[in-house]
């Protein structure tokens, strides 16, 4: 069947792509945050536990968002793991950082996280679709409220 939602088949290609993009980035966070949070020690483990937590929690309901907003545009969202996280440049932690390195990481990729995010917002815009720059802004605005709560925990 055709899709007749006033965003023609290009624009609809290009917001899924950036759609994707915002997808790796927010499961390599997601994936990040939440092994921190297993794996945080120190004098300030419960409320870096409880945090970290509170964050993957978040994250994992954005990554349900994205995916669905790339299927309502007409395109399959990524499948496996590995598919998801090709677009994203937030690096893997093969090891235990201590909690401050934790916490530095995860501001640098609430970071990369807004910035896939305005990226998106510019390309959804030039194809006309504010459902996803509306979904890419809240996206930035909650990657940029995170980001400085870590920062100012440091």
């Amino acid at each position: 069947m055709t899709i007749e939602i006033g965003i023609t088949e290009q624009g609809r290609e290009a917001s899924a792509t950036a759609l994707r993009r915002l997808l790796g980035e927010t499961y390599a966070l997601y994936t990040k945050t939440h092994g921190y949070h297993w794996n945080v020690t120190g004098p300030r483990f419960q409320s870096l536990h409880d945090m970290f937590m509170i964050q993957y929690t978040e994250l994992w309901t954005a990554l349900d968002e994205i995916a669905e907003r790339i299927r309502a545009l007409g395109h399959f969202a990524p499948g496996s793991s590995a598919e998801m996280m090709e677009p994203a440049t937030i690096p893997a932690d093969n090891g235990i950082p201590d909690a401050e390195a934790m916490i530095a990481n995860l501001a640098r990729g609430h970071e990369a996280v807004a910035r896939a995010a305005r990226d998106g917002i510019e390309t959804a815009t030039k194809a006309g679709d504010d459902v996803t720059a509306d979904l890419m802004t809240q996206r930035a605005t909650i990657a940029d409220k995170t980001a400085w709560m870590l920062r100012s925990s440091l």
